[in-house]
Parts: structure tokens; sequence; C-alpha cells
């Protein structure tokens, strides 16, 4: 068996040598559009998402991570600086024009040490390590340094996902099991629209990509994990009682810590997003089927008039 630290060089590289290379006019130009408006603050540019799994930037939403070296750098004000810094991700719209096409995109702006630090086992919640072990697009990078530092965080959120997720599986499972299941408690970990199932779509998509991450991370992980005779891609996870019951108990905080972190983000999308509260309603909408009216008062001041609707739409089950 390799040594953790050859298993993570080796999880790094593959990332690495396996991350889409998508390279649409969509693309590029929404990637020109923000390195024109932050230039000397962008350290890397992601994308990932459905519109990655799809390959259509035209349908929907185009999901953009934006790695900033220094937020007050980025923005040039206190303001938005100070937001970015206490619950990061800011999240702003952004749309282009492309041969008579719209392409709308959701930009979403994180610190360099941000994203190292959420991708880690010191983040509590799953918010970024859980996006992040999924498959993401490199639109950009400044320089090797800074490719290879993001790299190796896209690396680290794969393992701390699976080091999060193994305690509350099954002791005996597959790639399958691990991704479609760990996938679904990140998701009820915040308010999301996207119905139950979301996570065998995801891995449905990305099958040959997990089973190629999950063989190599398992031989990292501190936990001891056989694979089993007949098929590789079955293994034999062991740990301590008192650690799967700790594991249980924290993905219940991080589903209370979360529901509040999404209502937090949720009230900063409204001022950050032109047209904030509508996108909100049509992501929703969207993934829900269910029609939501947007009023003239929830446009001016979202903040007074839009929690009504906020707990009618629980209730009803448009997002978890």
């Amino acid at each position: 068996m390799m040594g953790s630290a050859d298993a993570f060089e080796q999880l790094t590289r593959l990332l690495a040598s396996s991350m889409p290379r998508t390279r649409s006019s969509e693309l590029l130009a929404l990637r020109d559009v923000l390195l024109g408006r932050y230039n000397e603050a962008v350290d890397a540019m992601l994308f990932y998402g459905s519109s990655l799994r799809s390959g259509d930037m035209l349908d929907g939403v185009v999901d953009l991570y934006l790695v900033v070296d220094n937020y007050r750098k980025a923005y040039g004000k206190f303001s938005p600086a100070l937001f970015n810094r206490l619950l990061p991700p800011n999240v702003y719209y952004l749309e282009v024009e492309v041969d008579g096409n719209r392409v709308r995109a959701k930009v979403a702006i994180i610190s360099m040490r941000d994203l190292e630090f959420g991708t880690s086992p010191r983040c509590f919640h799953s918010y970024l390590w859980g996006r992040f072990s999924q498959p993401c697009g490199l639109l950009y990078r400044r320089d090797g340094e800074t490719g290879r530092r993001v790299q190796q965080a896209l690396a680290q959120a794969v393992m701390t996902f699976l080091t999060r997720v193994l305690p509350v599986l099954p002791e005996t499972l597959d790639s399958a099991t691990i991704w479609q299941q760990g996938l679904a408690f990140s998701y009820r970990a915040e308010l999301r629209a996207e119905q139950p199932g979301r996570g065998v779509h995801i891995y449905a998509s990305w099958k040959e990509h997990y089973a190629a991450v999950t063989a190599l991370a398992m031989d990292a992980l501190p936990f001891s994990i056989t694979r089993l005779p007949g098929d590789p891609l079955r293994y034999c996870v062991r740990m301590p009682q008192h650690t799967r019951m700790l594991g249980r108990l924290y993905w219940l905080l991080r589903r209370l810590q979360g529901k509040l972190l999404s209502l937090l983000r949720l009230m900063k999308a409204s001022f950050t997003f032109q047209g904030g509260i509508d996108y909100i309603a049509w992501k929703l909408e969207r993934h829900s089927g269910v029609h939501i009216d947007v009023t003239p008062e929830m446009r001016r001041h979202p903040l007074l008039y839009s929690w009504g609707l906020v707990w009618r739409l629980y209730r009803r089950g448009v997002f978890r």
C-alpha cells in the first residue's frame, strides 16, 4: 500500500490530468470579462456544476468560482471585502453576449486562503469541501504555483469529504454508495432546491472519475480499509464505533449550522445580485417546478418582504 503522502500526491496529479478542458466561446467570454474587472487580484478561475456536466453554457446559469489573492484588492472597497471575509463567498450575477446569445453566470468570489481552509479538515461545514470534491474545470491560473495550490485544494476537498462521510456509511461499500450517499449528506446540510437523488445523477455523470479518485484516496485515509477479493472497487472500511457515533452527531450539527448559513448567504445574495430576488425565485422554480410570484415590494426591500415567502416555500418542501 502507498504511503498517505504518496497517495495524496498521486490524487492531486490525477485530478489535474482529468480536469475537464472545456474552452467554449461562452466560457472564454466570461473569463475575459472577469479578468478585466478584477485583473491583478485573480489567482484562478474555476467552473463546475450542471453546465460543466452538460457542456451547454446557454442552458441555465454557469457556475464560476473566482479565486483572488486579497478581497480588498479585488473590490477596492471596504464593505464587500468585509462581508466576503466574514462569510465567504460573495456571489454575483454576470451576463455577456456571445454570438447573439445571452450567457448567464453566477460568480462566487473567494480568497485562496479561504479556499484552502474551506477544503481542509479544519473546516467543519461541507459548503466548500462538498462542492470541490466534485469535478471542476480550470479556466484560468495566474501561474504554475497558484495552479498547483488550487489542485492541492481540490485533492484535499476529496480527502476531507471521504473522511467525513465514511463514518456514516455502511462498513462494506463501493464507489457509488460513497458518492451518492455522501453527496446527499452534503446537500442536506444546506437549504437546497434540488430534489432528492441529486447525488445519484452527479455520480452517473462522472462514474469513471469517481471510481479512479476513490481508489487512490482510500490509501491516504485514516481508517483501516481493505479492498474486497474479486472486486477492487468494493471496500471494507473499519473504524472504532465511537468514530461512527461522532460522525452521525457531526452531520446533525452540520445540518443545523448549514440552514442558518444558507439563510445568511441568501440575504447577501439579495444585495450582491442585480435582480437577485428574481434569480433566486427562478432557481427555485427550475429545480422544484413550483411557480413563485415575486412582488415589487420584494424587489425593493427583499429582507423586509421575503421572509413570509421563504417560510411558505420551506413548508411546501421547495427547499430543504
